[in-house]
């Protein structure tokens, strides 16, 4: 009989034990999991600063300030089959001379998303939207040649984007509409617009080339967009070519190397001169203006940081 009640206790003691077991793990089954974060987010910011001052320096010069600022957000969201990119970059640079006064070195605003849905491995129908201008007023010889919204390029393409790495994307755009606006009536023939035209539209073709290279501290950054116009010289493609070199010194300092190509035939800055180097004028006396490929590098060693995850 003692055996029974002693079986029939440690039975009851098992249960009971195997029951707040169960319990516990069930508990531990039951805690929430953390809800997925689609979203990819950061910010590079660099700044680089410079000063020269002359006190009766007999070699000559001028004393100046000279600053660059560069800006970097991106927020990009993955789901499923969908994508959705972010990007804009924010530049300023002055020089103020203490003989000449200010002059802009830098001036640059530039927002890029791209929307895309996954078709088959690599390859999206995407849809993609670009606008670039500037903040300030810009001046060649204290003559005003640009200002905010003036000009500013706007573009909508659909097609396809192919990502044959994770580091290049190449976007196929046939069906691409795109306005130039230009605000100052003074400007608007030099950037291609009829004198009482704010907007000019343009439909056309444009193919866009991202591509990154990283090794280590040193990485390399080209957007490379082509454009052609159905409607006005499809011949006459446009190029805008945008490179960033990034190379880290240390942790919060950095040497950068960043550079613009543009070439579009609309924009005619340049005077037009013979191969012996001597103005053409027109029939009124006035000169010609032609189109060029415009180029601007800036380099700046300074501070550098990256809030949020590398893109």
């Amino acid at each position: 009989m003692k055996r029974i009640i002693v079986f029939i206790l440690f039975f009851t003691s098992a249960l009971i034990s195997y029951g707040q077991d169960s319990t516990a793990v069930a508990k531990r089954d039951t805690v929430p999991a953390p809800k997925p974060n689609y979203w990819t987010n950061g910010l590079v910011t660099q700044i680089g600063f410079s000063q020269v001052s002359l006190t009766n320096w007999a070699a000559g010069g001028y004393g100046s300030i000279a600053l660059n600022t560069y800006l970097n957000a991106y927020r990009n969201f993955k789901k499923d089959k969908f994508i959705w990119d972010n990007q804009l970059q924010v530049g300023f640079g002055f020089i103020q001379s203490y003989e000449d006064g200010y002059k802009k070195s830098d001036d640059r605003i530039i927002f890029d998303s791209k929307f895309g849905y996954k078709a088959v491995d690599n390859l999206y129908f995407s849809a993609v939207y670009n606008i670039r201008t500037q903040f300030a007023e810009g001046y060649e010889k204290k003559k005003i040649v640009s200002d905010f919204f003036a000009p500013a390029y706007m573009s909508l393409g659909l097609g396809v984007d192919y990502k044959p790495t994770k580091n290049v994307s190449i976007n196929f755009a046939p069906l691409t509409g795109k306005v130039v606006m230009v605000k100052e009536e003074d400007l608007r023939v030099k950037y291609g617009n009829p004198v009482d035209q704010f907007c000019k539209f343009e439909l056309g073709a444009q193919i866009k080339i991202d591509s990154k290279l990283e090794v280590d501290n040193f990485k390399v950054v080209s957007a490379l967009t082509l454009f052609s116009d159905y409607l006005d010289k499809p011949l006459n493609v446009k190029v805008y070519w945008d490179v960033n070199v990034d190379a880290k010194i240390t942790k919060f300092f950095s040497a950068t190397l960043r550079t613009n190509l543009i070439y579009d035939d609309a924009i005619k800055f340049l005077d037009k001169k013979d191969k012996r180097g001597n103005l053409i004028l027109d029939e009124n006396g006035n000169t010609i203006k032609v189109p060029g490929v415009q180029f601007k590098e800036i380099f700046s060693i300074g501070f550098s940081y990256t809030f949020g995850k590398k893109k």
